[in-house]
């Protein structure tokens, strides 16, 4: 069991695995190099010789007498050099060459046949022009490549040039040859160095090793001795640090683990007296408001000796009771969705449509206080959610909207598409809500202008009842305060790629 370990260890050591990635690139330098040289070498040699055959092109044009030593020596020294052989022939079929005796009636005659076209070699064509071509063809003879340029001077010589390629093929043989040679050397040494230089680094960081895996075991009882000054040096006496800052920590979460206990479970029963209070005083409320109102009636529809003062008395009874029972019913609602026994349906609807529902449902509303609606989506919109608790969210936000309007007396209602998300913001000219109240705001209860909320009949429960919707629903609501109104917002799931969704102003204070 042990060896199997050594093997497994020795497999994935990082001085096993030094070395081999130094000796695989290098073998993977060499490899490249090789490749290059061998598929690219010709070509750049073939470009480079037919610059050259076209400087002896130029040097040959310019050189009028082959036999004189002093205007054709930069010719003879250039072809030299380069390993060109040229033929010249004029007019008269006299041709003059610069290869050995019995070469030129061969060169004299291949250059005929290219003028005359009754040559009929196959002859790769690399450039053409008026007065020259460049081709590579192979010497019916000999059968060696060659890379040649034949043309007419200026002056009406026609002329040929040619240079072997033998050469550039044995130098990339034995480029090739050298550096595979030199490769594997250094492939060989590199990985020898890397396997002899990196047992001074693998040391330290196998002691770490150790160390980490004591400190898994939440033993930190061993440190880290081997010192340095160098980053794994640094990260030792960090490791040191940490095993005791863990250790202390540890004990410290063990004592708070146990206060948090205690205050979970303190929490907990909080939370269980609230909800049942919740749920008991709307059940206990229930029942004596249905049976008020029912009373009250019966009283309203009785005659008696003063009947305006029977009616306004009823009419306050009804009222009050009225109230009172949608309250319940809002309580009601509020537990049941805090206890999670409300029913979620989630479906795909049109949330332009139910927008337009609800400010329909809130027309008389709208007219009474002289209200401004401006609804700024037109198209379809699919959302997905449960349409019924979204359409309480809306009437929740229009009808708080309607309650607190005031100044320009408009109200916006607004659809925007975000990271695949519908944003739908209902916004309200008026005061804005202060900073201090802004979270308070979906808490039961809570007003933040308690005459204002009598006024209308408000309860503070109908923003809480929107917070646990959306939680049910798993998407966010907010609100913000702007210059000139308050905004209240939610987010859906979109159905689609929300084109149809107009894209909305950021800034409410340009209206």
């Amino acid at each position: 069991m042990k060896l199997k370990n050594k093997d497994i260890q020795f497999k994935y050591s990082i001085r096993v695995t030094l070395a081999l990635y130094t000796i695989f690139f290098i073998l993977l330098s060499l490899f490249s190099v090789v490749l290059l040289n061998f598929l690219f070498m010709e070509p750049f040699y073939v470009r480079d010789k037919s610059k050259t055959l076209e400087t002896g092109m130029h040097l040959l044009e310019a050189t009028k007498d082959l036999k004189d030593v002093d205007t054709s020596d930069a010719l003879f020294s250039y072809c030299s050099i380069n390993n060109l052989v040229f033929v010249v022939t004029d007019g008269d079929n006299n041709f003059y060459c610069n290869a050995r005796s019995g070469q030129g009636e061969l060169l004299a005659s291949r250059l005929f046949g290219y003028v005359t076209g009754i040559d009929d070699s196959r002859p790769d064509i690399l450039d053409s022009t008026d007065s020259y071509t460049i081709q590579k063809n192979k010497d019916i003879f000999t059968a060696e490549k060659y890379i040649e340029i034949w043309g007419a001077l200026a002056d009406g010589r026609s002329f040929l040039i040619r240079s072997p390629m033998a050469s550039i093929r044995e130098s990339v043989e034995q480029a090739n040859t050298f550096f595979a040679r030199v490769g594997l050397i250094m492939a060989l040494v590199a990985g020898i160095v890397v396997w002899m230089f990196t047992k001074r680094i693998t040391r330290p960081i196998t002691e770490l090793t150790e160390i980490s895996q004591k400190m898994a075991a939440l033993d930190f009882n061993t440190k880290y001795v081997s010192g340095g000054r160098d980053e794994i040096g640094v990260l030792g006496r960090n490791f040191n640090r940490m095993s005791e800052e863990l250790e202390r920590t540890i004990s410290e979460l063990k004592s708070a683990n146990l206060e948090l206990q205690k205050d979970i479970e303190k929490k907990e029963q909080i939370d269980e007296m609230r909800k049942d209070f919740l749920s008991n005083v709307s059940h206990e409320l229930k029942t004596p408001i249905a049976l008020i109102q029912g009373y009250a009636e019966g009283l309203q529809d009785n005659i008696s000796d003063d009947p305006e003062s029977r009616d306004f008395y009823c009419e306050v009874i009804i009222d009050e009771a009225s109230k009172m029972n949608t309250m319940v019913k809002k309580l009601l609602t509020l537990n049941q969705l805090e206890f999670g026994n409300e029913q979620v349906a989630l479906e795909c609807f049109d949330l332009t449509a139910l927008l337009r529902g609800v400010l329909q449902s809130a027309r008389i509303m709208v007219e009474q206080k002289g209200v401004q609606v401006r609804l700024r989506q037109e198209e379809p919109l699919y959302v997905w959610g449960d349409e019924f608790k979204v359409e309480e969210v809306i009437t929740n936000y229009v009808s708080n909207a309607l309650n607190h309007i005031d100044g320009e007396r408009i109200l916006d209602i607004r659809c925007r598409l975000e990271n695949g998300r519908v944003r739908t913001s209902v916004f309200n000219t008026g005061a804005q809500i202060p900073e201090e109240d802004i979270d308070k705001v979906w808490i039961k209860f809570f007003k933040v202008d308690k005459a204002r909320t009598r006024e209308y009949g408000g309860s503070g429960i109908g923003l809480s009842i929107v917070k646990a919707i959306m939680e049910s629903l798993k998407q966010e609501c907010g609100v913000e305060n702007y210059s000139n109104g308050v905004e209240f917002w939610f987010t859906l799931e979109a159905a689609v790629d929300g084109k149809q969704i107009r894209p909305a102003e950021t800034s409410r204070t340009a209206e």
